[in-house]
């Protein structure tokens, strides 16, 4: 591995969610889907967590085997010039000995940025804020050694968690501590999945002075007004690859009924311009 490589890929990745662009990522599953936003000008990939694992016959939630998942980052990897950042989920690990071994791999398969996030997926409840914390400074260790700045992109869960909380203030003020204690454990930009408000976005981007990930569902402002509120990266999560299952469950009803052939044969995607995605002829 070009190691003088990864480490620019790395650092600019970092350039990238200070750029003041908003950086938007339609994450994807495979490697043909990295060199198709390649070929269209984006600067980095990210991959989604639940896109590789229902694309490959798994349920979400760290079902995928590691070694399956290392497979495919590395199929990622080594067919773009681009870097790419990886969705692990919580890990895939229980111990610190086993975290610590994992970021290695991922590490030596090409990734250069990961997202890791605050549930224990076996109790389906938060982790707490010190434990989330050694994680990361373990994460941020562990890259420093292999001279790798990898990006930590911390993911708050506390949104999915609404029925602990007695309000939204008081959900909204632990969104805020853990964006902080993340923070100044080593994370490089927070993740509050599934947070909607503009207000909210705006005063937590003020408040940690961090750059802030926000994922496209339904209820967010839009593009346009996440950009000028600050926001520095925008994640499309699972919906790329649902937009892809769903154009072909639209044509498969279609063909059923003995239609949609129009659709087929005046497909602009055709086999000659996957070969060119293939080959990097663009």
């Amino acid at each position: 591995m070009n190691t003088i490589s990864q480490k620019e890929k790395a650092e600019k990745f970092h350039e990238l969610h200070h750029s003041g662009k908003m950086l938007i990522l339609p994450n994807i599953w495979d490697a043909l889907g990295a060199l198709l936003l390649e070929s269209l000008g984006y600067p980095a990939i990210a991959t989604a967590s639940a896109s590789i694992a229902f694309s490959n016959g798994y349920n979400d939630g760290e079902i995928i085997p590691f070694n399956d998942l290392l497979m495919l980052l590395r199929r990622i990897t080594t067919s773009v010039d681009l870097p790419v950042t990886a969705d692990i989920e919580r890990g895939y690990a229980d111990t610190d000995i086993q975290l610590e071994e994992n970021i290695k791999l991922l590490i030596d398969a090409g990734i250069v940025g990961i997202n890791i996030e605050d549930t224990d997926s076996k109790t389906n409840t938060l982790q707490s804020i010190e434990y989330q914390c050694n994680k990361i400074r373990l994460i941020k260790d562990v890259a420093g050694k292999m001279g790798i700045p990898l990006f930590i992109n911390a993911r708050t869960d506390v949104y999915l968690r609404e029925k602990i909380f007695t309000t939204p203030v008081a959900q909204f003020e632990e969104v805020i501590k853990r964006g902080l204690a993340y923070k100044d454990a080593g994370a490089d930009c927070f993740y509050p999945i599934a947070l909607q408000q503009e207000a909210d976005i705006k005063e937590l981007i003020v408040r940690l002075k961090l750059p802030i990930n926000i994922i496209t569902i339904p209820g967010i402002p839009g593009l346009k007004t996440l950009s000028d509120l600050g926001v520095a990266r925008v994640s499309l999560g699972p919906s790329f690859f649902k937009i892809a299952i769903r154009a072909m469950k639209d044509l498969a009803i279609q063909l059923k009924e003995s239609e949609g052939l129009s659709s087929i044969t005046g497909n602009e995607i055709t086999s000659a311009y996957l070969k060119d995605l293939v080959n990097k002829n663009y």
